[in-house]
C-alpha cells in the first residue's frame, strides 16, 4: 500500500500533539492532517486506538501491524507518552495517590481505591482546582487553575493501570471496574472534555469500561444534568449534605444559583434514571451540622419519588476545617432511618486518611508539602 506522507518531516520547533483522548474519528483526523490519505487514514485509525487504549501501548515501536517507515514517520510527529507523575502514595489500607503533573504549575490527584473482592474505583480529577467552594472540601479551597482536557482525563486512567499493570484490558479480575468523576474540580462545568473522556473510557474495544460503572458527582449544575444523562448515559451522583436551602447554601454555595428544589426537579427528569440506575446522593456527615433525626427524616422526604440510594459519609477532617465527624452512634442512629424508609444507605468507609486521598482532601497534603519547602529555602 502506498502512504502519502505530506509531511513526514519530524517536527523540531513544535510541542508533539498527543493522540491520547482522541477517539477513532479523531484520530483518522490528525492521521489525514499528518499526511495520510483517506483509506489508510481510517484503517489505521482504528488500529492506533486499539494500541493506545486495549493494549495501553505508548510507543509506536511497538505497533506491530503498521509498517515500520510509518511507526517511525508517527513517532517523530505524534506524542504518546504519559503524564508525569509528580509523586505516588501508597495507604495502609491499599488507596493509592497519583499526584499528575501535566505541565508547570498544573497539577491534579488521582486516587485508586482498592475494593472488596474484585472490584476497585479510580477517582479522577476534571479540573485542576475548584469555584464551588464548599466549606466542607479542602480541594475546594484551593482556586481553580483551568479544566482538564479529555486526554488529560483519560491519561489520569492509563497512568492508573499501567501502575496497576492491567494491559492488555482484561475481560475478567481487573481491578479497575469502576471510575468516579469525584476528584478536583466540578465535573459539569467541564462537561464537554468529560463527555469525551467517558466515550473512550465506555468503548468495548478499548478501556470498555462499561457507562454503568462511571458516576458523575455533581454539586448541582441543574442546567447541564440533562445533557449528561442525555448523552453521557452515566450514573449521577449529586453532592448534597443538606435537606433546605439555609444550610445548603452554606455548606454547598453553588446552591444560591440552583436551590434544592431545582436540583430534586432535575434529578426526577434524569434520563435513564430508574431502579436499574438509580441517583446516589452524597451526604457528609458533620457533627452538629447535618446530622440528626430530624434531618434524617426530612432528607427520605425530600427524596421521595426519585429512584435514589443515600451515601453517607464520615467527614474527612484536614488542617484548619471548621467542622468534626459526627460520631459513629449518630451515623448509625441516621442511617437507620434511611434504611427503615426503604433507601439504600451505605455508609462509605473512610479511605486513604493516613496520605490525604479521602473524600475532600485531594491535593492537600502536597500543597501543604511544597509551601512548607518554600518557607524552608526562604
Amino acid at each position: 500500500m502506498e502512504i502519502n506522507l505530506q509531511h513526514n518531516a519530524p517536527l523540531k520547533s513544535q510541542v508533539r500533539p498527543t493522540l491520547i483522548g482522541l477517539d477513532r474519528g479523531q484520530i483518522a483526523t490528525a492521521l489525514r492532517e499528518f499526511g495520510l490519505d483517506e483509506k489508510p487514514a481510517k484503517m489505521h485509525s482504528s488500529q492506533i486506538y486499539r494500541w493506545l487504549y486495549h493494549q495501553g501501548v505508548h510507543d509506536f515501536s511497538k505497533m506491530t501491524n503498521l509498517a515500520k517507515d510509518l511507526r517511525i514517520a508517527l513517532s517523530a510527529h505524534f506524542d504518546l507518552s504519559r503524564p508525569k507523575i509528580v509523586e505516588k502514595l501508597i495507604s495502609t489500607d491499599g488507596t493509592r495517590k497519583y499526584l499528575i503533573g501535566f505541565g508547570p504549575g498544573i497539577e491534579v490527584e488521582a486516587v485508586f481505591i482498592p475494593g472488596v473482592g474484585r472490584s476497585g474505583a479510580l477517582c479522577v480529577s476534571s479540573q485542576v482546582g475548584c469555584t464551588l467552594n464548599c466549606t466542607f472540601c479542602h480541594t475546594g479551597s484551593q482556586a481553580l487553575v483551568r479544566n482538564l482536557s479529555a486526554a488529560e482525563i483519560v491519561a489520569q486512567v492509563l497512568i492508573a493501570r499501567d501502575d496497576l499493570n492491567e494491559w492488555p484490558t482484561p475481560s475478567e479480575g481487573r481491578q479497575i471496574t469502576n471510575v468516579v468523576f469525584m476528584g478536583m474540580g466540578e465535573p459539569l462545568l467541564n462537561l464537554p472534555n468529560v463527555l469525551s473522556a467517558i466515550s473512550i473510557l465506555s468503548d468495548g474495544e478499548g478501556i470498555s469500561i462499561s457507562r454503568r460503572r462511571i458516576t458523575v458527582s455533581t454539586s448541582g449544575i441543574v442546567p447541564q444534568m440533562h445533557e449528561l444523562g442525555n448523552i453521557g448515559a452515566s450514573m449521577l451522583a449529586i453532592s448534597m449534605h443538606a435537606v433546605n436551602d439555609e444550610l445548603r447554601n452554606q455548606l454547598v454555595p453553588i446552591n444560591k444559583k440552583y436551590p434544592i428544589a431545582q436540583l430534586l426537579e432535575a434529578c426526577r427528569t434524569y434520563p435513564g434514571a430508574s431502579n436499574a440506575r438509580r441517583i446516589t446522593f452524597e451526604y457528609v456527615m458533620l457533627k452538629g451540622i447535618n446530622d440528626s433525626n430530624a434531618e434524617a427524616k426530612a432528607l427520605v422526604r425530600l427524596l421521595a419519588g426519585i429512584p435514589a440510594k443515600i451515601n453517607l459519609i464520615p467527614f474527612n477532617p484536614w488542617p484548619g476545617s471548621p467542622y468534626e465527624c459526627s460520631s459513629w452512634e449518630r451515623i448509625e442512629a441516621f442511617a437507620e432511618i434511611v434504611n427503615k424508609a426503604g433507601y439504600s444507605s451505605p455508609v462509605r468507609t473512610p479511605r486513604g486518611r493516613d496520605i490525604f486521598a479521602a473524600c475532600g482532601q485531594l491535593k492537600s497534603l502536597s500543597v501543604k508539602k511544597r509551601a512548607s519547602e518554600r518557607r524552608l529555602k526562604g
